[in-house]
């Protein structure tokens, strides 16, 4: 099946403008293919504000989201691939969702849930079984 990423991302970021608040996306910097002003990047992540206020022609594909914006004044074109988006939530009161991994996507650290982890004697989840986080 196709990534449910992209679907949730538009639901959530309807959802959260149709309720009059700022949706905010989290980015891994560090992933292939990110455009993003690297001067604002912490930690390896960089939160982004996507109400229509802040940013111009936002477009959520099916790979990827993309808009321009100001940053410090300075225009530019923003491209993060939906793997990237860690997370998307509103401002005014941290509703949203996080993003795990899902069956088929790359792994972050480069490794494969099967055998590698197994032969390093680490297990970080059961294979197979999705993870569910709680977001306040």
């Amino acid at each position: 099946m196709t990534s449910s990423r992209p679907y949730l991302v538009r639901a959530f970021n309807e959802w959260i403008l149709d309720n009059d608040c700022t949706p905010y996306i989290v980015v891994d910097a560090g992933i292939q293919g990110v455009q993003v002003p690297t001067e604002h990047v912490a930690n390896g992540q960089i939160v982004l504000n996507i109400c229509p206020g802040a940013v111009r022609s936002l477009v959520v594909g099916n790979s990827a989201l993309e808009f321009s914006a100001r940053f410090g004044g300075v225009p530019m074109q923003v491209f993060i691939p939906l793997q990237a988006v860690l997370a998307i939530y509103a401002k005014e009161n941290g509703e949203g969702m996080v993003f795990g991994s899902e069956p088929g996507s790359p792994d972050p650290d480069g490794t494969d849930d099967g055998e590698s982890s197994k032969q390093s004697g680490k297990e970080d989840r059961p294979s197979g079984r999705p993870t569910l986080k709680v977001v306040k």
